[in-house]
């Protein structure tokens, strides 16, 4: 096994920044496996080159021993969510849902070990599905305004005037979270 200072070397190298380095740092000293998670949108058939260099990053990690978790977002698909976007997504069938994320699991096994004990695949829906109004409004309430404009995509679109509003993103991203 290489060493922390080796393991963080290895990832600047493919990435932009790491978020935040000394957080990963503790968390990799702890000598227990990580969960990396992933969220990908199911709004085409295909994983695109645009999902090669994350999933190489986390099949480095999977390869020192940590799980991926790849969270499929066939419920926020179903709604146009429009996160990481300039606009809107268009609104699929959820046949047309379904069929694009059975391919999405099928081809990240190209590039990511698929072994129950490196990858677990789950689907947004699982857990948004269920969601009443109440509990909609009780999620709604853990941020304020200002914390969803923190995000560049919606500021830069209210700031355009787009009619769309902003949703609130839920699947999570790459060392984003705290989970690393």
């Amino acid at each position: 096994m290489i060493s922390i200072d080796e393991q963080l070397l290895l990832l600047s190298r493919r990435a932009e920044r790491i978020l935040s380095v000394e957080d990963l740092k503790k968390k990799l000293a702890r000598g227990k496996p990580l969960r990396i998670k992933m969220g990908m949108d199911p709004t085409a058939p295909d994983v695109t080159l645009g999902h090669a260099v994350p999933m190489k990053i986390i099949r480095q990690f999977q390869e020192w021993g940590h799980k991926a978790v790849i969270i499929i977002g066939d419920y926020t698909a179903r709604v146009g969510d429009p996160s990481g976007r300039n606009s809107t997504r268009p609104v699929l069938s959820g046949e047309q849902i379904d069929a694009n994320a059975k391919t999405y699991v099928s081809q990240v096994g190209k590039i990511l070990l698929t072994d129950p004990d490196h990858l677990e695949v789950r689907y947004n829906g699982e857990w948004l599905a269920p969601m009443n109004l109440v509990d909609l409004i009780k999620l709604a309430s853990r941020k304020t305004v200002a914390q969803i404009m923190q995000r560049e995509d919606f500021t830069k679109r209210y700031a355009e005037g787009d009619r769309h509003p902003p949703a609130t993103r839920f699947s999570t991203r790459c060392c984003r979270d705290g989970t690393a």
